[in-house]
């Protein structure tokens, strides 16, 4: 039985904010002061508590038949079922380095999962010299094991910190994988991100079997060939939309980022950004662009921290297409209005739910939400 809530018709905030750089040229603000969209209309919804107990519950993966895949980060796969149990934790999975921001992170199923079985997740790997993100596939057997349990890509340079692992894993029909990783967490430092022939800070592209497709943009020239995009800060969130690939990372004092990735193209960090470092001073020589850098489609000051995200395909006609992003701090459900690739306006709801990790919308229009503290909750708008 779902424990309700509240009703909620929560209005975005009026937040203060700073403009740390240059807007995009045609970007026009609602307020001089503003770096967001204008407010969109209120929305009602309803919340229910679908599940909780959770060990600081990270991705979520839906199975089919009202049963999701759910990953804590402290190592545990579990599947949550249409009444809000859970189960034990799978067995299968390979060592999970549980450090700082590291662990068992996303979790996603194949496109062809009622024929392959095949599911996929991303963590913090220990290696030799430290540790660094990975992405695995395996197959889950009907009796709740995976088996097969194979990486597909580990990140290059270890750090020994444990900051800005990324990572979301979306497996396409095509047979490649998206993945996403951090720049781990180096900072105005981070000059492996501007590298190319490195995986920190940046988008990756591979097949399923860990391959690297054809046309991919460094195949064949100066390069890593798992590499799409680079200039990348910390992407936790990643989702198909309207174009393709679509992807938020975190910035520092300011600067959070939504990206459409586009094959070897640069997006900045850690030379230009809309933020500050956390001392105060410049990122980079203080300019927030460049031309050899993309400017983002959107960015946020103060920050959202961003976790995941996902389109909204449901029966909801007001939200209909409208991107949907879990923010960390200070805590909310995100929605924009996304028109012609670009952002027109911008709704926060359940302010004071505490921290959203990640997002799921269902068939029936329903979304549920994972949050760090352990809980799921269902939330239906109108």
């Amino acid at each position: 039985m779902f424990r309700i809530l509240a009703l909620m018709m929560l209005p975005v905030a009026a937040y203060a904010q700073v403009d740390q750089g240059r807007p995009n040229a045609d970007f026009t603000p609602a307020f001089a002061e503003q770096t967001r969209a204008p407010a969109l209309p209120v929305t009602d919804v309803t919340v229910e508590v679908f599940a909780d107990g959770l060990d600081s519950p990270w991705g979520i993966a839906n199975l089919g038949n009202g049963q999701f895949l759910v990953t804590e980060k402290v190592g545990n796969l579990r599947v949550m079922n249409a009444d809000g149990s859970l189960s034990s934790p799978l067995a299968g999975l390979p060592d999970v380095a549980a450090q700082g921001q590291g662990g068992l992170l996303d979790v996603a199923v194949s496109p062809d999962f009622a024929q392959d079985r095949t599911i996929f997740w991303t963590y913090a790997k220990s290696v030799r010299g430290g540790l660094v993100t990975a992405a695995a596939r395996g197959t889950l057997g009907a009796d709740g094991v995976i088996s097969d349990a194979t990486d597909i890509f580990v990140q290059d340079n270890p750090a020994r910190n444990g900051r800005h692992f990324g990572s979301r894993v979306l497996p396409m029909a095509d047979g490649t994988v998206w993945i996403t990783t951090g720049d781990r967490g180096a900072g105005d430092r981070g000059t492996l991100v501007q590298d190319i022939e490195t995986t920190h800070g940046k988008i990756i592209r591979v097949n399923a079997d860990g391959s690297v497709p054809a046309d991919n943009p460094f195949v064949g020239r100066a390069g890593n060939d798992q590499v799409w995009s680079l200039g990348h800060r910390n992407v936790q969130g990643a989702a198909m939309g309207p174009g393709g690939l679509w992807t938020i990372e975190h910035g520092p004092r300011g600067g959070d980022e939504l990206n459409r990735p586009q094959a070897g193209l640069n997006y900045g960090w850690p030379v230009v950004s809309y933020g500050i470092n956390y001392r105060g001073s410049d990122v980079g020589g203080g300019d927030a662009s460049g031309p050899e850098f993309e400017e983002p489609v959107y960015y946020w000051d103060p920050v959202i921290a961003p976790g995941g995200m996902m389109f909204y395909d449901g029966p909801y006609a007001a939200w209909q297409g409208d991107l949907l992003i879990a923010s960390l701090n200070p805590g909310a459900l995100v929605r924009l209005d996304i028109q012609n690739g670009r952002v027109v306006g911008e709704e926060r709801l359940l302010t004071d739910v505490g921290r959203i990790r990640d997002v799921e919308v269902l068939e029936d229009g329903a979304v549920l939400l994972l949050l760090d503290a352990g809980e799921v909750l269902r939330v239906m708008p109108g």
